[in-house]
């Protein structure tokens, strides 16, 4: 996972959420979701960019579905939280000058648009690629299939 998602709740209009049950989709589901219906990846090249085997990968999937569907079908709030991952411990850019490749540290504060080359002063800069994935700033653990126990139904 690159990032975390820009939102984590998701819930059906006009219902106010102290009336709603709950569905948790845990992160490493959502990436799931995201690689394979989203970028169209085949499972073997989902499992790989999760560090997963690939029966992992298609149980976490099959996992999220269901849920996913659950909140739609039932009309449930579909909070993203918790799970087991890792951020990227780098993000690589491309200068759109000079064409010069360069990493910056994942939590540095600094956004690709912000940013000049370190090779001519210059911009835009472009993210490139995912990174090295490792130790970066952000990691997680909480409720999902693998940190235990939730069976992603609450309720409020």
């Amino acid at each position: 996972m690159e990032t975390l998602p820009a939102a984590n709740y998701y819930k059906p209009a006009g219902i106010p959420l102290r009336e709603l049950m709950e569905v948790i989709l845990t992160v490493e589901e959502l990436e799931a979701v995201r690689l394979k219906d989203l970028e169209g990846l085949d499972q073997e090249q989902c499992a790989e960019r999760m560090g997963v085997a690939r029966t992992t990968f298609q149980r976490v999937l099959y996992a999220a579905r269901s849920k996913i569907a659950d909140a739609l079908v039932n009309g449930k709030a579909l909070r993203v939280e918790g799970g087991e991952y890792e951020m990227p411990a780098v993000r690589r850019f491309r200068c759109s000058n000079c064409d010069h490749e360069f990493e910056v540290p994942f939590c540095n504060g600094q956004r690709g648009r912000d940013m000049v080359c370190p090779n001519c002063s210059k911009g835009p800069v472009q993210r490139i690629g995912s990174g090295g994935m490792g130790r970066g700033c952000r990691r997680g653990r909480g409720f999902g299939w693998a940190g235990g126990g939730q069976s992603g139904e609450n309720t409020p």
